[in-house]
């Protein structure tokens, strides 16, 4: 089976924490990979750094991961960023034929903790007929499965205070 870390991408927004994953033998975590990748594409620099903000200002600062940013379901994960026209704060979020996907899942359906994966340029009307993207939305699946698993066998548990998911035996590196 293979093992992957359960770790911190980034805890300084005041709204959520972001986690990651890393197979067990890469230097990259999943979500890195994907903000490098299509960062260096020069005609999808402006959709990546649109995503990146979204991510860490929309819900990492100013809302957190609520359910109007978080409203495109595909199966144990969500499609970021969010589906049609979400309204939260008097803001508007609308990203019509955006083209691309970073997955995600909401620890516990939380609003303050976010693990996101890998995700690709979405190419045709659906991620199963995307090339790019399809494969890495069954790895994010795969992951989420797996993370919900540890969490109701308890080999997980979320510290409420600090806003942290830690190991069972309160250690925050985790491995699955």
């Amino acid at each position: 089976m293979n093992i992957f870390a359960l770790e911190i991408w980034d805890d300084e927004a005041s709204k959520c924490t972001f986690y990651t994953v890393r197979w067990e033998d890469a230097q990259e975590n999943e979500t890195d990979k994907f903000f490098n990748k299509y960062d260096a594409k020069v005609e999808l620099k402006n959709s990546t750094q649109q995503l990146l903000s979204f991510v860490l200002d929309s819900i990492g600062e100013d809302h957190g991961a609520v359910d109007s940013l978080f409203n495109r379901f595909e199966n144990e994960v969500v499609g970021l960023p969010n589906k049609g026209k979400a309204n939260v704060g008097g803001i508007v979020f609308l990203y019509p034929n955006f083209p691309l996907r970073l997955y995600a899942l909401r620890i516990n359906n939380r609003s303050d903790i976010v693990v996101l994966f890998n995700g690709g340029l979405k190419s045709a009307q659906n991620n199963q007929e995307s090339k790019d993207l399809h494969l890495k939305w069954i790895e994010a699946c795969q992951f989420a499965k797996r993370i919900d698993e540890a969490l109701r066998d308890k080999g997980i548990i979320i510290d409420n205070e600090k806003r942290k998911v830690l190991s069972a035996n309160g250690d925050e590196e985790i491995f699955l």
